[in-house]
């Protein structure tokens, strides 16, 4: 099926709640892969389908070790362990430290990730800059989402991120769809994603704008442990449900979706 890359510059603007929640809502059948090559939190943020720990070292770490002489679809679930919810998740390595020793694995899991039979895949990059490698993953995929908040520094610094990113992939002779989503608070929601939008349209990039995510405290918190009640009323799940939707059209097979209002 697809695999989709989230990713930010500078700042935390939250791209593995979004990554999370995501995939979670999801219209088809979709997996969480944890793959910030700075390390990765969820082993310790997020609870097992039984409420017992997952397991740090049954995901990535042991996808490695047996993928020296190749890396097939079928081989990644056999890595993979379930959030409470009942998502599939595929955890990542814990230290930027363990990365420099997987720095061979991006490219082979990205092409393995794009070619899961039964699932799409939303990837959490995390923040890109710092490992460059992470472009060989995120080549791979149908499509890659750079995350913002509305604030001037942080949109600036994803404004440059969005050019390098289309420049390496370009040198990879590969070409993903790019886009924004912007994470705003309701009442600036509108505002906020029109804001970014004028900033983009200034680089010549008018439509790299996709959409929003609520920025919702209350939700993240509850998305930890807690799913049904007052998770599903969220504004954070109402408005993933929306950006889910958008994003899982942009890359099913078929006619293209154009871009969406505010």
């Amino acid at each position: 099926m697809s695999l989709i890359a989230l990713a930010a510059d500078k700042g935390a603007p939250g791209v593995t709640t979004a990554a999370t929640v995501l995939a979670a809502v999801w219209p088809r059948p979709a997996m969480l892969a944890e793959c910030d090559a700075a390390g990765g939190d969820l082993a310790y943020r997020l609870p097992a389908e039984d409420n017992s720990a997952l397991n740090p070292a049954r995901g990535l770490l042991s996808l490695g070790a047996t993928a020296r002489r190749g890396l097939a679809p079928r081989q990644i679930h056999e890595h993979t362990q379930r959030l409470v919810g009942g998502l599939e998740v595929l955890i990542g390595i814990n230290s930027a430290e363990q990365a420099v020793g997987l720095s061979w694995l991006w490219e082979p899991l990205g092409m393995a990730l794009a070619a899961m039979p039964d699932a799409d895949v939303v990837a959490d990059c995390g923040r890109v800059g710092s490992s460059p490698a992470i472009y060989d993953l995120m080549g791979e995929a149908a499509m890659v989402v750079l995350f913002t908040r509305p604030h001037l520094d942080q949109v600036a610094h994803m404004r440059e991120r969005y050019v390098a990113l289309g420049r390496a992939f370009a040198e990879r002779g590969k070409r993903p769809q790019l886009g924004v989503v912007v994470i705003a608070p309701q009442k600036e929601y509108a505002r906020s994603l029109g804001e970014v939008r004028r900033v983009m349209s200034a680089a010549g990039q008018p439509e790299a704008v996709i959409g929003g995510l609520a920025y919702d405290v209350k939700g993240a918190e509850l998305l930890r442990g807690e799913w049904g009640g007052r998770l599903e009323r969220s504004l954070l799940v109402r408005s993933a449900r929306e950006l889910a939707a958008y994003l899982s059209a942009r890359v099913a097979p078929g006619p293209s979706v154009v871009g969406r209002g505010a």
